[in-house]
């Protein structure tokens, strides 16, 4: 939902510069407008949690007070060393981290790129913004669907069939962008044919694979996670968690901008990596999609020993 009228509000903004008077400082006049609505937010969020603490956590009918008195568990945490010891010790939650690795770097690889193009076919700040507007509205509103969809997938399919979606979405949508950079004159005709051009529809194919795999991401994969850890024992639970917290998620994110700076500084520009950048991001997916298959048989076998207790 924030996604959905966050995007209305800065396409509203962004509306309101273009008919600004000749003079008057329109970059100025929205950054005002959006982060007076960022401090807005901000203060409901401080207002809302201080109301919370003083009127809700101490309300018995809310909140069991004693229960809440007791002292909290410590966190586990995990060095890099014993993170990696522990994940090449246990199958299951290597391939837990691999899904989780495969997702970042994925998602940076195409969206670095995406954007790069998205500059290129809105130079005005104006367009540009009001264009991020309409993304993450749609992306609001895709993410509502596919929460409603996943439920059923789950139900219907089960939990290796849900974790599949997502890198079938990146494939397919990811895949489809880089041939449409890569192979640029041959969608001309294409392109003409649909009345636009071959890097705007670049642009709108880079930006359905954004909303399709973010909202995949947060209705399927995010659930898929969390639940690959229900038949798994206290310590694996524990251990798994902090050692895919110090592993797979720094290692996703900052992973593919690394592979990006090494194949910029070797090739010389963005432009000339994308071929590379195809290649690595059709490896990746094959990788998630054998880590994927894999943790679904195990997740499978444990929970039938699970129930079977």
């Amino acid at each position: 939902m924030a996604l959905i009228f966050s995007g209305q509000y800065v396409k509203w903004v962004s509306k309101m510069r273009a008919n600004l008077a000749p003079g008057v400082d329109a970059w100025g006049m929205s950054l005002k407008y959006l982060m007076g609505a960022v401090m807005a937010s901000g203060g409901a969020l401080i207002g809302i949690f201080s109301y919370m603490q003083r009127n809700v956590l101490t309300d018995p009918a809310c909140v069991d007070v004693a229960a809440r008195a007791k002292p909290k568990k410590k966190k586990v945490k995990m060095s890099m060393k014993d993170s990696f010891k522990f994940l090449v010790d246990s199958p299951y939650i290597r391939n837990l981290a691999t899904l989780v690795i495969s997702y970042g770097m994925c998602i940076n690889i195409v969206e670095v790129t995406w954007k790069s193009k998205l500059k290129l076919a809105f130079p005005n700040p104006n367009d540009y913004s009001a264009f991020m507007g309409n993304f993450s509205s749609v992306t609001g509103a895709v993410t509502l669907v596919m929460m409603l969809i996943g439920r059923t997938i789950f139900q219907k399919f089960g939990w290796r069939v849900a974790a599949l979606v997502t890198p079938s979405m990146i494939a397919v949508t990811g895949l489809a962008f880089f041939a449409l950079n890569i192979f640029a004159p041959t969608f001309v005709p294409v392109a003409t044919a649909l009345g636009t051009t071959p890097l705007m529809l670049a642009v709108l194919i880079g930006a359905a694979q954004n909303i399709l795999s973010k909202s995949s991401k947060y209705a399927l994969f995010d659930p898929c996670k969390e639940m690959a850890y229900i038949p798994l024992d206290q310590e694996s639970k524990t251990k798994g968690k902090a050692a895919v917290d110090v592993i797979g998620n720094p290692l996703g994110k900052s992973g593919g901008s690394f592979i990006q700076q090494v194949l910029i500084f070797g090739v010389g520009s963005l432009a000339a990596a994308t071929p590379y950048l195809a290649v690595i991001l059709a490896g990746l997916i094959v990788v998630w999609f054998k880590a994927a298959n894999s943790l679904g048989a195990q997740f499978n076998d444990a929970m039938a020993v699970v129930e079977s207790e």
